[in-house]
């Protein structure tokens, strides 16, 4: 077990659900947010979903000022919004474990600001558990080296090309960056009225933001020991904060090898002989 879930605030209606859904148990019913096709090709892939696993956090996003005219991140609120989404990852990783799964496929990360206060959010991971029809692949763990299971937002589609290519995935790494983007003097701002210039403090404020997320993301990654991260996007949130105070965020899926040849199966055509 990763934690004790009930250390990480999983309330106890989930625990009683995810009892239920335990492989072994009378019910052999499972829940996913996988399309047919994508449950098709992580069968094919030699996976079993065993349940939809979820983690919540609601988080007081604390407030920072940054000065007018200067470009800076802001590192407070940048904690906020790392930390949200990690008690998130974290308890639906919780899930997961009590399941037995082996890995979490088809995260999705999402965000909601809340009406009954005006710096509330709430944070949620959501994703497919599966156990593996084959649990060590030639000798080696389908979970990281924390013994967790492996986290991973790539679709079905993806997800099966991965492992059919001789890789793993360990988990979704992140990065985020929350900066405040310095404005312009007035004299400054009328003095582009008209013409076609590029505007420096505004180019080297969003290099960056989106430069800080990339290293954070790139260093959970390496701390998983992965080769590479794949699927990567780069996000920008404006949230509530105003014109001139962006998050940058950063997420992929770092994976690594399963085996030294990582050929990749040349596409085949196929025809198909009905006439629909």
């Amino acid at each position: 077990m990763t934690a004790d879930p009930t250390e990480l605030g999983i309330p106890a209606d989930a625990m009683r659900r995810l009892a239920e859904m335990r492989p072994g148990q009378a019910t052999s019913l499972f829940t996913s947010d996988l399309s047919v096709n994508e449950f098709l090709l992580v069968r094919e892939a030699g996976f079993r979903p065993v349940g939809l696993v979820l983690g919540s956090s609601i988080y007081h996003v604390g407030f920072q000022m940054g000065r007018w005219n200067r470009n800076q991140e802001l590192t407070t609120l940048s904690q906020a919004m790392y930390h949200a989404r990690e008690l998130a990852m974290t308890r639906m990783e919780a899930e997961a474990d009590q399941l037995g799964a082996d890995g979490i496929v088809g995260v999705r990360l999402q965000i909601e600001f809340k009406e009954f206060g005006a710096d509330l959010a709430e944070f949620i991971a959501v994703g497919t558990a599966v156990t593996a029809d084959d649990p060590r692949h030639e000798g080696m763990s389908w979970r990281n080296n924390r013994n967790q299971p492996f986290t991973s937002d790539l679709s079905g589609q993806d997800f099966w090309t991965l492992v059919q290519a001789g890789y793993a995935p360990l988990g979704m790494v992140m990065g985020t960056c929350v900066y405040h983007v310095a404005h312009q003097r007035f004299w400054q701002a009328m003095g582009n009225v008209g013409q076609n210039v590029e505007l420096p403090q505004f180019t080297e404020a969003l290099y960056d933001a989106r430069e800080l997320a990339m290293s954070r993301m790139q260093a959970e990654a390496e701390e998983l020991h992965a080769e590479g991260i794949v699927g990567v996007q780069l996000l920008s949130h404006g949230h509530r904060w105003g014109g001139h105070t962006t998050e940058f965020f950063a997420i992929g899926t770092a994976v690594r090898p399963l085996r030294p040849d990582h050929r990749i199966p040349t596409p085949q055509l196929v025809l198909p002989l009905t006439d629909r």
